[in-house]
């Protein structure tokens, strides 16, 4: 099973994990949150990730889902990624920016399959999970 660990902003990696074990009835296995609070030194939110990594490598990849590309929480899981074999992992390391609980939910429910798979169903996930709603979701507008 791939492990997933949330890597984003504080509170949002604990509430995504919350929400998770909202919905499924029980802390999904092999899943982990990493919050990052401000001016945290780079060097321990790095272990802080590194250590949930370990805990949830079991060989056959590790997705790692962060909120905001170009922030720390993403440049963290980043590194972890670029550092490949060289983190001590068993796994390969895919790190996906733009979480949304579609995604998660996505990710949750098809870890069983391999790592590039499911990379692919949390992205389109999260994409089709952004919908407009109400009354005007299905009026198309042009400009003139």
């Amino acid at each position: 099973m791939v492990g997933i660990i949330i890597v984003a902003h504080t509170p949002v990696a604990n509430a995504m994990l919350g929400f998770a074990e909202h919905i499924f009835g029980l802390l999904p296995e092999g899943v982990r949150a990493v919050d990052i609070p401000p001016y945290e030194d780079t060097k321990a939110s790095f272990d802080r990730v590194l250590k949930a990594a370990y805990g949830v490598d079991t060989g056959k990849g590790l997705l790692i889902l962060t909120d905001v590309m170009g922030a720390t929480p993403a440049n963290v899981a980043s590194k972890l990624e670029a550092l490949g074999p060289l983190s001590g992992l068993k796994s390969p390391v895919i790190v996906l920016a733009g979480l949304n609980l579609p995604m998660l939910m996505r990710c949750i429910s098809h870890r069983s399959e391999g790592l590039e798979e499911l990379a692919q169903k949390a992205l389109q996930g999260g994409q089709n999970g952004i919908l407009r709603l109400g009354s005007k979701a299905h009026q198309v507008t042009t400009e003139k």
